[in-house]
């Protein structure tokens, strides 16, 4: 089907904005995320000697009436199922159905199944590869240990507040999103280093950020996630693309840490944190508590908050005596290689554009691709905002043009006497 011929857009804009008006309420994270208050408890009775499992609470809402609607969307949708845009919205509110029944299930076992489907798992298959999840993050955990010795007196650990790159942080976001505000807040109650969203991006309070942090904060929160928000708010049919539905989650985060790795804002240490996520849900799905994980965090070097927040992003929703887990940092290394691979393949087939268009809102990978035509059409706008190194389009094809060869070649197969050039 072309975008030239088709007849049923207005019909699938009214149902996109049908989506986004019952879904307005649905804040999936904050709805299973713990106050900062169990942390500190946590911690208090730990260093008083002391240790149990903490007892967060959930807020219980009723959510059938939104389910109704969504289930209806998705049974018009159906209509035209081979549509494209129609897909796009179908499987969009259906994400969002799953995000209902998984607030739901808080506290109870059944958080896994629903978390699985929208995040997926530790054992899942890497794209294009007999690998999965794992196996990535034993690689960087064993990597990252082995080089820690080497690299611990290489760079300066500085220390920044958080006043410091709230001050930072909004003098770029000033300068850059010129038709938009977007103020930096420092936020007592966070417990994550920092969050993103289309207005505003907090950051934790008391807390000492590195100069790895002050790039990572601007490519991943501000140009990947701040920004793909604001172009899905410049949409002017398909206003979900504003939206994090669970769909996109993946995409998103793998957008994000793609766009530290390509600006060389990410360090050893960090992908060494992701992967430790993976392995700990990991352990909590094979039936590790709470405070086995939480040691485990401690084993590996991580403070005793660090440790708790580590924990508390696995057990977010769910019982703390193991057998289930919140699964949703998986996606951060699989979306990362699937956007790298996603990114390489665009270079191979002479469709750049494409990475282009993954900015004009929050989309899947599949979702680029499909709506191609759409794109072309004017239907769906293209990106006001571009991240600085997407703008270098040359110098973001040399990259790739050099990653798509160099992977050619194979490192187990290489001597150091290979390396002797010029003898």
């Amino acid at each position: 089907m072309t975008a030239e011929r088709d007849t049923d857009l207005d019909y699938f804009a009214e149902l996109d904005r049908r989506m986004v008006k019952a879904v307005r309420g649905i804040r999936l994270l904050q709805a299973i995320s713990w106050p900062a208050q169990v942390q500190q408890e946590f911690l208090d009775q730990l260093h008083r000697g002391t240790i149990r499992l903490p007892e967060p609470e959930y807020e219980r809402r009723d959510h059938d009436d939104i389910r109704e609607e969504l289930n209806a969307i998705q049974h018009e949708c159906r209509y035209t199922d081979d549509h494209p845009v129609g897909n796009y919205v179908r499987r969009t509110a259906e994400s969002w159905e799953i995000a209902t029944r998984l607030i739901d299930a808080a506290g109870t076992r059944a958080i896994s199944e629903h978390s699985t489907l929208l995040y997926g798992k530790p054992g899942d298959l890497l794209p294009g590869s007999d690998a999965h999840n794992l196996d990535a993050a034993e690689h960087f955990i064993e990597l990252a240990d082995e080089l820690s010795s080497e690299l611990a007196s290489a760079e300066a650990d500085y220390c920044l507040s958080a006043e410091i790159i709230q001050h930072e942080l909004q003098e770029r976001l000033d300068a850059f999103f010129v038709h938009h505000q977007i103020s930096v807040e420092i936020d007592p109650a966070l417990t994550a280093k920092a969050a993103a969203g289309p207005t505003r991006i907090r950051l934790r309070s008391a807390t000492a950020f590195s100069e790895y942090d002050r790039h990572q904060l601007l490519e991943h929160e501000a140009f990947v996630h701040s920004l793909t928000a604001l172009n899905g708010r410049e949409q002017p049919h398909l206003a979900s693309m504003a939206r994090n539905s669970p769909r996109i989650t993946a995409t998103q985060e793998g957008l994000a840490t793609f766009a530290e790795l390509i600006t060389g804002s990410i360090d050893i240490g960090r992908m060494k944190r992701i992967s430790l996520r993976i392995i700990a849900i990991d352990m909590a799905l094979n039936g590790a508590d709470f405070i086995q994980v939480f040691r485990f965090f401690q084993g590996h070097g991580q403070t005793d908050a660090d440790s708790f927040a580590s924990a508390a992003r696995v057990f977010r929703g769910a019982p703390l005596g193991g057998g289930a887990a919140f699964t949703k940092d998986t996606v951060y290394l699989h979306g990362l290689l699937s956007v790298h691979t996603f990114f390489r393949w665009a270079l191979k087939h002479k469709r750049l554009k494409l990475c282009r268009n993954l900015f004009a809102g929050k989309m899947t990978l599949h979702d680029v691709i499909a709506l191609e035509p759409w794109f072309d059409s004017g239907y769906i706008a293209q990106p006001l905002y571009l991240p600085p190194w997407v703008q270098r389009a040359n110098g973001l094809a040399g990259m790739l043009a050099f990653s798509l060869f160099a992977n050619r070649i194979r490192l187990d197969r290489i001597e150091a006497w290979d390396l002797k050039l010029g003898v």
